[in-house]
């Protein structure tokens, strides 16, 4: 999930769209909001998080500094004019990069993929048996061959993989595919895409990688 704080309505609605088109769930915040939902989110909501991105007025207000201390992602500064003493000054605050708008969310992914790359902290891909799962939106590999899955079929086993093993509930799985606020779309359409999910996993690996407790949720398998 990408999270954008901004005080426009229209900016994180309009980066909202164009993010779904992408396949990327996000979540748009002013700063009060930001604030209270950061101090009182659980484990598993903030781990889903992809980036974050701030507006230049915004980061006036927020600590880069403080949200990596709660949210283990790339945090981006959106400004409108830039200076060379402004971008300094957003990097010494803790910014990870800083993009003059407007910018294409295409190239806000890449940087988000280029930081992770960066980082020991974290690889960009976790190999299950056959199977590796790429972090940056690409599709899976299985036995070294490319496997296409459309996009939300792709960011759930995506999302699977990043909680290493972990189970997670479908609300939790709505939550990182659709966005926290998503009231458009019903929670149990991810019923439909797991299945779709699993019956193509099964078709290429010859059993199951997701396993499944009711009332408990859903993880994937460790040796798919």
């Amino acid at each position: 999930m990408i999270v954008i704080v901004d005080e426009r309505d229209m900016v994180t609605q309009g980066y909202a769209s164009l993010f779904d088109r992408e396949g990327f769930s996000s979540a748009g915040f002013k700063v009060d909001e930001f604030d209270d939902w950061i101090s009182s989110a659980g484990n598993e909501d903030l781990s889903s998080v992809g980036a974050c991105l701030i507006g230049q007025d915004e980061m006036e207000r927020i600590s880069p500094k403080t949200v990596r201390a709660k949210i283990n992602a790339p945090v981006i500064a959106l400004v409108e004019r830039s200076s060379l003493e402004n971008t300094l000054s957003l990097f010494e605050r803790g910014a990870d990069d800083v993009v003059r708008k407007p910018v294409h969310v295409r190239e806000i992914l890449a940087r988000i993929s280029a930081i992770r790359c960066r980082s020991p902290e974290k690889d960009n891909s976790m190999t299950l048996g056959e199977m590796k799962v790429f972090f940056d939106g690409r599709d899976p590999e299985v036995a070294g061959e490319q496997f296409p899955l459309p996009r939300r079929e792709r960011r759930i086993l995506e999302y699977l993989a990043s909680i290493d093993g972990r189970r997670a509930t479908k609300a939790q799985i709505f939550d990182a595919i659709y966005g926290v606020f998503e009231s458009g779309v019903e929670e149990n359409v991810v019923e439909s895409h797991i299945s779709k999910l699993r019956k193509k996993l099964r078709s290429v690996l010859g059993s199951d990688p997701i396993d499944s407790k009711r009332f408990l949720g859903y993880r994937l398998l460790r040796e798919a």
